[in-house]
């Protein structure tokens, strides 16, 4: 059977790069490159220690390391698996498709409907606009390889964006374009139970448990220009924040 050293390029004592790194490396890349799946197991320590020719210390270090990142998950009395949950960090501003590129997973989603009108007076109020501004709606479906992760309805406004016929896939690949990827954005994370239409296109159960989350993007000179409300999975999706004491 084909180890996973084998797979991996080898490790190098003679590089500046810590032993434990190299081998955290070498486990991203084959989560990356889908050699190892979501809820995978990955070898004993033993077996990673003898096939990377390292000792178990630094097999337990990097091990350690990934399980801090978000990469495995210990599970005691049954080993380390690759996590299955995806864990969103919820101080940084990135889009649903750089989360699961970090992760390893490939995006995608599924248009639900998309559109273009003016604005209602609840967004207005929210994005600071007036009456009769033109703004685009988006409807989709979020996918992680094949397993649904969200459903996501957002507003944009539409001066800030190419003409919806020109926009693809990727929102804010369609904002950068134009020089108005949000820089900063206010969330609001809430749980719920889905109800029959989102756990039927979610793949879950209706009274589910959920996790709806409220953001309203901002461009550099403060405008407004993004509101959005997804609707995911509790059970596959972890929102964690890096907290520090104040002064």
């Amino acid at each position: 059977m084909t180890s996973l050293a084998q797979l991996l390029k080898p490790l190098d004592p003679n590089q500046p790069l810590p032993l434990y790194q190299q081998l955290q490396r070498a486990i991203r890349e084959a989560i990356e490159q889908h050699l190892l799946g979501p809820d995978d197991a990955l070898p004993s320590e033993r077996q990673l220690a003898e096939d990377f020719a390292v000792s178990r210390i630094t097999v337990r270090r990097a091990i350690e390391g990934l399980a801090e990142e978000g990469w495995l998950v210990s599970r005691q009395g049954s080993g380390n698996f690759v996590c299955s949950r995806v864990e969103k960090n919820f101080a940084k501003l990135t889009s649903f498709s750089e989360d699961m590129r970090a992760r390893g997973r490939h995006p995608h989603s599924v248009w639900l409907n998309r559109s273009q009108g003016t604005v209602t007076p609840d967004e207005a109020l929210k994005l600071g606009l007036s009456p009769g501004t033109l703004v685009y709606r988006f409807h989709r479906l979020r996918f992680a390889d094949q397993a649904p992760m969200a459903v996501e309805c957002a507003t944009f406004v539409a001066s800030c964006m190419p003409p919806l016929e020109e926009i693809g896939e990727s929102l804010y690949v369609a904002l950068e374009k134009m020089g108005n990827r949000p820089v900063r954005a206010l969330q609001r994370l809430r749980a719920l139970l889905l109800n029959s239409e989102q756990a039927k296109l979610l793949e879950a159960k209706t009274g589910d448990a959920g996790l709806l989350v409220e953001r309203l993007g901002y461009l550099r000179d403060g405008r407004a220009i993004e509101l959005s409300q997804s609707y995911y999975r509790g059970d596959m999706y972890d929102f964690i924040a890096e907290l520090s004491a104040g002064s």
